[in-house]
Parts: structure tokens; sequence; C-alpha cells
């Protein structure tokens, strides 16, 4: 997938050919070799695939919630008679999906969050301000729209998601202005809320669309999709075996934070226990493949300018059994989610 995380990714521009994100990076971390088994959890335009596949004599299972997506890859599938199968599925079932087609266990994982560069450049998807179109932003053909959020959704809970998930310092004036709006008519359109939107936040010319946070915050809403990179990352440290490689790519802070957690937290001992002997104490389950995250350099993002944002984290599966806590639930708790709305009361 192509950028599309962060508030500076430039998520709402206009079409470009696709370029899979820090490919040369990917492939040296990944180290694909013949006879593997691959995960491709978000197949996209399938570049991180192709490349996978054409490396190396291996075999690779891309998953993808959009269906579209899934489509548009049998041509590839086709080509490379019979090493990829394709499959419409969230990446946060990876350790499933790789079970009951099999491919597990796993040599690698790669994880390209964000939306795809193909989502932003279809108006109807309502992913972009720069297309009028629907206000949808569903990656998948379940669960709320943008729009039944927008007009909904208390006032308050609109503010809090807009500023965590946005970072949108102007979350309550914006906020405010949509209920304000709603009062007269629905909100349908991206140009709608787009405009709403710019009346209350101010930019330069030299700044980002005042629009392109809250859009970004009303995505991850819609789709959850922090809570499913969290729920892909513990689903990878099951079916990866020893020696298999984890590789994730985000776009936004929080998707950072979290990826960063969790391999803190699996890439040490845990802490001692004064209820535990010594001698039980959870081993490592990854160890790490690099100090610091690798990012794009100043030619790509010359070329592809949605790959400025990323930051890309591997490391390496240990012989350790799973582990059975979740570090990243403190972290998940103070998130807006789906399931702890208040939807249906108007604010």
């Amino acid at each position: 997938m192509i950028a599309g995380g962060g508030a500076s990714s430039g998520a709402a521009g206009g079409p470009v050919r696709h370029r899979p994100v820090l490919l040369r990076e990917v492939l040296s971390f990944l180290t694909p070799k013949d006879g593997g088994c691959y995960l491709d959890g978000t197949f996209g335009a399938g570049g991180h695939t192709r490349a996978i596949l054409e490396i190396a004599n291996c075999r690779v299972l891309g998953l993808d919630r959009d269906r579209n997506a899934i489509a548009d890859g049998a041509a590839l599938a086709e080509a490379m008679g019979g090493r990829l199968v394709l499959a419409e599925e969230r990446f946060s079932n990876l350790d499933q999906a790789a079970e009951h087609l099999g491919f597990a266990p796993l040599d690698g994982v790669l994880l390209d969050l964000g939306v795809s560069s193909m989502q932003l450049d279809q108006p109807e998807r309502g992913f972009s301000f720069r297309g009028d179109g629907p206000l949808d932003m569903r990656m998948g053909r379940s669960g709320p729209t943008a729009a039944e959020i927008v007009n909904t959704w208390p006032e308050a809970e609109l503010a809090r998601v807009f500023a965590t998930l946005g970072e949108e310092r102007r979350a309550r004036a914006v906020a405010r202005a949509i209920v304000r709006a709603r009062e007269g008519k629905r909100i349908e359109r991206t140009g709608e809320l787009a405009e709403i939107v710019r009346r209350v936040v101010r930019a330069r010319p030299d700044e980002i669309d005042p629009a392109t946070r809250t859009f970004q915050a009303l995505r991850l809403l819609v789709n959850e999709e922090l809570q499913e990179v969290a729920l892909a990352l513990h689903a990878a440290e099951r079916v990866l075996k020893p020696g298999g490689r984890l590789v994730v790519i985000s776009f936004h802070s929080l998707e950072d934070r979290i990826v960063k957690t969790f391999f803190t937290a699996r890439g040490k001992a845990a802490a001692p226990s004064r209820h535990l002997p010594e001698t039980e104490r959870a081993a490592p389950t990854f160890s790490f493949l690099m100090k610091k995250p690798a990012v794009p350099s100043a030619e790509e993002i010359r070329e592809n300018p949605r790959a400025r944002s990323a930051k890309l984290r591997a490391a390496e599966r240990t012989e350790a059994a799973p582990g059975r806590d979740d570090p990243l639930a403190p972290l998940l708790a103070k998130l807006p989610s789906l399931d702890r709305s208040a939807r249906g009361r108007r604010g």
C-alpha cells in the first residue's frame, strides 16, 4: 500500500502510479528465500508481493479486506502459476488465514499500513476530498460509514476522535461546526465535509489541506485500523516460525507507536515478578533487526511524495512461545473505537 496515514502524508493527493514504499528495505529485511512461505497482509496493488515472488522461488499469501484489490490481483496470481494465493480477509486474522490455506508456519509477514493509492484515487470510495464522492471511507463492506458517524455521533465524541486520531488542534471547533451543519441537512459528500472543516481550520498555502486531519481521523475510526494493527501483530507472533521475519511499514504516529510498543515489549525478557520464580520469566519472542526505523530516501520521496511519512520496523521471531499478556491494551484503551462509542445519540 501507499502512504495515507499521517497528517503530512498528502492523503488526499491526486492520482499517481502505484509505487511500493521502501521496497528495497522490505526485501532486505524480509529476506525471501526459495521454498519459503510469506504473507502480505496488505496486498493493495501487489507491488511488494510481485517483488517478493520475483526475488525468490517462494509462495505468497496476499490478504486484503478490499475485494477490489483482490479482484485486480487475479492476473498477477495467474501469472505466478500457483505461487500466489489471494484472499479477501482482514490482516488481523492472518494466522487463521495462513492455517486454513496451507501457508503456516510462515517465513515472513509484511504489513504495509495505511490506505492504498487506488482507494485514494477513487472518489466513489470517499477517502479523498480532492474528488467529491459519497462519505464512505470503508475499506471493506461492513460497519458504519463516515457519513453515519459524522451525522449521529455527539459533538464531544467527534471532537475526541479528531483530536486523538487526527491530531487536529482545532478539534472542538471542527466538531461544533459539523453538528451545526447537520442540523440543516445531512452531510453526505466528501466535498461538503471538507468545506465545513476549511471554514474553521485555516492553513498557509504551503501547508496540507485543512481537512486532511479530519479525514484521516474518520478513516482510522471507520476501519478500526489501530485495533486491527494490534491484533495483526499478535497474529504474526503466533504464526511465524523461529527465524521468521515480521516487517511493518507505518505512516501515522499512532500506528508506529503501536508497532514500537509491541516490539519493545516482545523483544526483551519480561520484568521480574515477585509472584513468579526467576526461571518462569517469559522469554523474548522477537529479536530486533534494527535500532531505528528505516525511512524513505530523499530520492524516493521526490518520486513518490506519499511515502514521506513512512517508517519501517522489522524483527525476527525467536523460539519462545507466544506471549500471554497484551502490552498494547493500555494504549488502545485510550483511543476512540466503534465499540466504545455512543452511537445513535445526537450531540
